[in-house]
């Protein structure tokens, strides 16, 4: 989740700069205008002081009770529905995992993972250095009982989403629901989160518990508020309370937000704790302020882009919360295109031809004014940006996976024109691509990187192409 700068101490909650405008209302703006300023592709936020929503935006076309990927955010909720169980006494902290899935226990279980307590699945302190189940397997739940272990439980901080998916699989094994069900029957439908959602399965049919949860900005808020109000009794107030408290330590992580510890399912952050999904889908909670920040949003071709939001908050929001108040607004702001730099532009290319095998896949490639005809194993496709602008469009390739896309002329020089286009698929799996283009005349050299999913798994690396019939040409 993105390599560390410096690492910064907890925010002070006093002796704020009195030469700066405190207003929060001015507050956000600036926060707004920072994460624009730096390329943070936000997609919305809610700010809620003691109780009250401050400042909500969405970012078009992002709307309101939407559902939006919540990556390891589902880590959080499945948490929730474990809290449930606890507070029925049909589990204990102190059981052992493997007791309730002794039917796919191998014949000689690995001995670390017998003394598995879900108590340390909760704080992340498993026997696993990693997540050992792969996506292409058919249960995501059943190689967490099958692999080798690498360390003794209950002794070190691990990020491991299997243990998630097994605490999913636990839930189903014990109400005959699955924990989406669940937690509609027991915790969203009783607190009025009734925004459309779906939790993606694994092949077997289980909730993907570490990363599968669609959910609406609006609902995480609702969920978020009732934690921290000790749950309101639909949830069992002492786990709120347990939930959000360190239980382990983590400063080997390597982002700096991630080094305060973590909870059950949660991370503790430089003022409070926080539900955080990958991409930048989060829920940070500040206690002493009675303050809360959720956002959506798709970092993941930035390595610190979701430290730029926690940074942007604390430094530009936080702060200043409980100076004054401010009315309720709704914003809404743009999504950053690119840049475009029209002098540098080209009209039209002729067709470029890529010898195979090459790391992009890539046949032929040819330019015609903002659109891009892009040929790969996938077929013939059209790749459609906005100069300057975002463009709605089809990802090449994959009916139905919609894109925004924009692009912008950089450079033109003796080296030839330089092209820049991004493209950030806005479905249940938000994901991108990052692409710079130089036309040299009779030669396209094509430099991709990507945030990883099945559709842009062909976008990354450097390839070359010629004009059919160039000297140059391999």
């Amino acid at each position: 989740r993105g390599r560390a700068r410096t690492f910064r101490q907890p925010v002070p909650t006093k002796g704020v700069n009195p030469m700066l405008d405190q207003r929060l209302a001015t507050r956000v703006e600036n926060f707004v205008s920072r994460l624009k300023r730096e390329s943070v592709c936000m997609h919305g936020f809610i700010l809620d002081v003691r109780g009250e929503v401050k400042a909500t935006a969405y970012y078009p076309p992002f709307e309101e009770g939407k559902a939006h990927r919540m990556y390891s955010v589902s880590k959080s909720m499945t948490a929730l529905a474990i809290g449930l169980l606890l507070d029925e006494g049909k589990i204990s902290l102190d059981d052992r995992i493997a007791d309730y899935f002794r039917d796919i226990l191998p014949e000689k279980p690995d001995a670390r993972l017998m003394r598995l307590k879900i108590r340390d699945m909760l704080r992340m302190a498993t026997c696993y250095r990693a997540t050992v189940y792969r996506e292409t397997d058919d249960d995501w739940t059943k190689p967490f009982f099958t692999a080798a272990s690498t360390h003794e439980p209950a002794t070190v901080f691990h990020y491991d989403t299997g243990c998630s998916q097994v605490l999913a699989a636990l839930v189903a094994r014990l109400t005959g629901q699955q924990v989406m069900d669940y937690l509609n029957e027991r915790v969203f439908t009783p607190l009025g989160a009734n925004d459309e959602k779906h939790w993606l399965r694994d092949p077997a049919g289980t909730c993907q518990g570490g990363t599968g949860l669609c959910m609406s900005l609006r609902d995480l808020h609702k969920v978020t508020r009732l934690v921290m109000d000790g749950g309101r009794g639909i949830l069992p107030e002492w786990f709120c309370r347990e939930m959000t408290k360190k239980h382990i330590d983590n400063c080997l992580c390597a982002n700096e937000e991630e080094r305060y510890g973590y909870g059950w399912q949660v991370w503790m952050t430089r003022a409070g704790w926080a539900m955080y999904g990958l991409g930048g889908q989060l829920a940070v909670v500040c206690p002493e302020k009675d303050v809360c920040l959720c956002t959506i949003a798709d970092t993941r071709l930035d390595p610190i882009g979701v430290q730029r939001i926690y940074n942007a908050f604390f430094d530009e929001i936080y702060p200043y919360c409980g100076m004054e108040d401010m009315s309720p607004v709704r914003l809404s702001p743009e999504i950053q295109p690119l840049g475009n730099n029209p002098a540098c532009a080209l009209d039209a290319s002729p067709v470029y031809h890529f010898a195979a095998p090459n790391p992009l896949g890539l046949a032929r490639v040819e330019l015609r004014g903002n659109t891009l005809i892009w040929e790969n194993a996938r077929g013939r496709h059209p790749l459609q940006f906005g100069l300057g602008e975002n463009l709605a469009s089809e990802f090449p390739g994959w009916p139905g996976r919609t894109m925004l896309s924009s692009g912008g002329w950089v450079s033109a020089d003796e080296n030839g024109n330089l092209l820049r286009v991004r493209c950030q698929i806005i479905d249940d799996a938000p994901c991108g691509v990052d692409m710079l283009l130089r036309f040299t005349g009779t030669c396209l050299t094509v430099q991709a990187r990507k945030s990883s999913d099945p559709a842009t798994n062909a976008y990354e690396g450097v390839a070359t192409g010629y004009v059919e019939g160039d000297a140059d040409a391999p």
